[in-house]
């Protein structure tokens, strides 16, 4: 299923060949098409395994129906360490060595941002599926010409994620009693537009900012932290946590602090989390593009089983359901222009109007702020808000509070309040 220079990608399951010779069109062998995919340690991290096996799946699907224009899907690795310096070295790699005619991956602000040069010299399209920066398309808008090659299929952009954030609250707010909110920011490249958000647009909600913080990244102890939100008097913390979410919330549960706890948090996302933390996180808000149980659109339950087939019952984190949505667009768009040629590709992605797990994709145009980035709305792509609850049976299953069009229960109090 993957062609890596070190070795196959362990607990992924996939099955299948390493490598593909070609497809048999009439009487010619033809050239697979070749996608690159750069993940940061596809072994161990949630992120990048998500990323892969989503990857793999949309390509075992494809090769099962025709692949691209009859040419058959290959898909080569790129392990990025999650280290700017060892993605750069790889992307050259997959585009100079392996040959590849597109490129999807990325998780962070730091290794994208590295990348964006050398997506404008190599002239080849690239998916982002991880990295939320907005500094991306305003490269863009600003220098169409050399960076029209970058495309962000997921997830929504860090203003958006803050718009999102704060659309919540102003939505459910008052309904689930939080009247009051602190919030809580990790300080990493990846929340600075955010902070700016949450700081020019909170006092357009109808709830009360009670404390504001960007905690540093080497934060292992949130004690001090709320033991300042129980003196605010607010009724909930809301995160933008990627990095320090764990800590953050063996602080909140089992301490049974006396306020709610939600947000951006993204190890909450997975589905084996409940089990990991001994069930810390709930009755914890959390926020995700998909869940196991979330009916996003049609192909969002189809995909998650097939993920659990191939992943002994793990659910994928978001990076996986955008994953795979890349290499379908994609498919979708050089079977449209009928060409792998780069610019006319470009042209194809641009007017994409795709349905896939997370939402209808479509991408703004090359006169938006937001350049190539997908849209943020209901009706295309909008994430949801889940709830960490327990069933009958003692597991931990995520319930879906948020947008009404997904919701299938209603907010519940952490029951020590």
């Amino acid at each position: 299923m993957l062609k890596t220079t070190a070795g196959g990608v362990a607990g992924l399951s996939l099955a299948g060949c390493l490598e593909t010779a070609g497809s048999i069109v009439g009487d010619e062998e033809v050239e697979p098409v070749r996608i690159g995919v750069l993940a940061p340690d596809p072994d161990s991290n949630p992120t990048g395994q998500s990323i892969v096996s989503g990857a793999a799946i949309a390509r075992a699907q494809l090769n099962d129906n025709g692949g691209i224009d009859g040419r058959d899907v290959e898909l080569v690795l790129g392990d990025t360490n999650g280290s700017p310096l060892e993605a750069r070295r790889q992307y050259q790699r997959l585009i100079l060595e392996e040959k590849v005619d597109a490129t999807i991956g990325i998780a962070t602000t730091e290794v994208l941002m590295a990348l964006m040069d050398d997506i404008a010299e190599q002239k080849v399209p690239h998916l982002t599926v991880g990295s939320a920066t907005s500094g991306a398309s305003q490269l863009v808008n600003e220098q169409y010409e050399e960076y029209k090659y970058h495309f962000r299929a997921g997830p929504i952009n860090d203003v958006n994620l803050a718009e999102t954030q704060i659309d919540f609250l102003d939505d459910m707010g008052a309904e689930i009693g939080w009247d009051s909110v602190a919030i809580l920011v990790e300080d990493y490249d990846w929340t600075e537009r955010l902070w700016r958000v949450y700081r020019n647009r909170l006092g357009d909600v109808d709830v009360d900012v009670a404390m504001q913080q960007r905690y540093p990244p080497a934060t292992e102890d949130f004690s001090g932290i709320y033991d300042e939100v129980e003196r605010s008097g607010a009724d909930a913390a809301i995160v933008s946590a990627a990095h320090t979410g764990t800590q953050a919330v063996m602080d909140w549960g089992p301490a049974e602090r006396p306020f709610a706890f939600g947000g951006i948090h993204v190890p909450m996302q997975l589905s084996s989390y409940y089990e990991k933390v001994n069930g810390a996180c709930r009755y914890a808000a959390g926020y995700a593009f998909a869940t196991p149980t979330a009916e996003t659109t049609d192909k969002t339950q189809p995909f998650v089983q097939e993920y659990q087939n191939r992943n002994g019952g793990d659910a994928p984190v978001y990076t996986g359901y955008i994953a795979f949505d890349a290499i379908k667009l994609f498919a979708d768009a050089a079977e449209r222009a009928g060409t792998f040629d780069s610019d006319e590709l470009v042209g194809a992605l641009e007017s994409t109007s795709f349905t896939g797990t997370t939402g209808t994709i479509e991408f703004h145009d090359a006169d938006h702020e937001h350049a190539h980035d997908v849209i943020y709305g209901e009706d295309n792509v909008h994430p949801l808000y889940f709830q960490w609850r327990e069933n009958d049976d003692g597991e931990g299953v995520q319930r879906t509070i948020w947008p009404d069009t997904y919701s299938t229960t209603d907010y519940v109090e952490p029951d020590w309040f």
